[in-house]
């Protein structure tokens, strides 16, 4: 049958590619689609020091460098192609990639991963790993005692604030307005924190950095004050964006269980969808960790219960 494997993996992230690996080594040959960011997040993470067995860091692009290499040695055969639909009414399912092609496959694994939530400032592109990150624990440690900003007011915002007093020598959260979406025990604990301050009713409309040659880095931003229409500078070294995730699962959400932000439900203590055969793993299904190290976990955990199932239809 033409285009027809019995594993299909969406998404080459730390789970994708994890899965992948798995699957490869137990002569499942599966096809693995790379998506519009291939290697997921960590492409925009400069440095990690926090994923076992690189005990002087590795970049996040080499790191998924590595991965891909691993999985491809063992049969992974992975495409740079984007999954636009997909068809999961029946077995073999229907996959269909951005040239207009059809893929079937017994058993697919979903690790189309997440988004951070960007304020969509040029300026924030242009600083994004030189000053600007979406990830307290990824990059927390490269500012320490430097001044930083965390621009949001949900949970993320407050666990990344007392994430990064450990680090950086003054905490800023700035947020849009008085009252926090944030859980009350998350904001007064950060009010709590005598590192942290705050910055109310106030938006960032720019990121301030400099430039020397290939060098770039952040040395403030501009705020606007949204009561009073006033703008003015808060110096500081790094910017925070913690306005939430979004998690890359739209195509699915006709055919499979999403939660209220669009994270696929799967079952308890593994990586079962509501259809038999389809499975979920990485930041796509988890909100909660969003790690690189719990993400290839249960990208592991996706291509076990993945050859389980297929050895049941035999």
């Amino acid at each position: 049958m033409e285009n027809y494997y019995k594993v299909i993996i969406i998404g080459t992230g730390p789970a994708g590619l994890t899965a992948a690996l798995y699957t490869a080594r137990a002569n499942l040959n599966p096809l693995v689609f790379e998506g519009t960011q291939p290697g997921g997040q960590l492409m925009i993470t400069t440095e990690i020091e926090n994923f076992p067995g690189f005990e002087n860091g590795i970049s996040g692009p080499m790191l998924m460098d590595i991965m891909r290499k691993q999985a491809q040695k063992f049969g992974a055969k992975t495409l740079f192609r984007t999954v636009v639909k997909v068809d999961f009414s029946k077995p073999p399912y229907l996959i269909y990639s951005d040239d207009n092609i059809e893929y079937k496959a017994d058993t697919v694994i979903i690790a189309t991963g997440a988004s951070a939530k960007y304020l969509g400032l040029e300026s924030e592109k242009k600083y994004m790993s030189h000053g600007v990150s979406a990830c307290a624990t990824c990059d927390g440690f490269f500012f320490r005692n430097q001044r930083v900003v965390v621009v949001g007011g949900g949970d993320t915002a407050m666990e990344e604030a007392n994430y990064l007093t450990r680090h950086a020598s003054e905490v800023v959260i700035i947020h849009r307005r008085e009252e926090f979406r944030a859980s009350k025990i998350m904001v007064e604990r950060a009010k709590q924190n005598p590192k942290i301050k705050f910055i109310l009713n106030s938006v960032v409309e720019e990121i301030i950095g400099k430039e020397e040659g290939n060098k770039k880095e952040v040395t403030g931003v501009r705020l606007k004050n949204l009561k009073t229409g006033e703008t003015f500078i808060h110096n500081c070294e790094g910017v925070f964006i913690a306005i939430g995730h979004k998690p890359n699962t739209e195509i699915f959400k006709d055919w499979l269980d999403l939660d209220e932000i669009g994270y696929i439900i799967t079952h308890p203590k593994s990586t079962k969808t509501k259809v038999p055969g389809v499975f979920a793993c990485g930041d796509a299904q988890d909100s909660y960790y969003r790690q690189a190290i719990t993400a290839a976990g249960t990208g592991c955990m996706a291509a076990i219960d993945a050859e389980r199932y297929l050895a049941t239809l035999e």
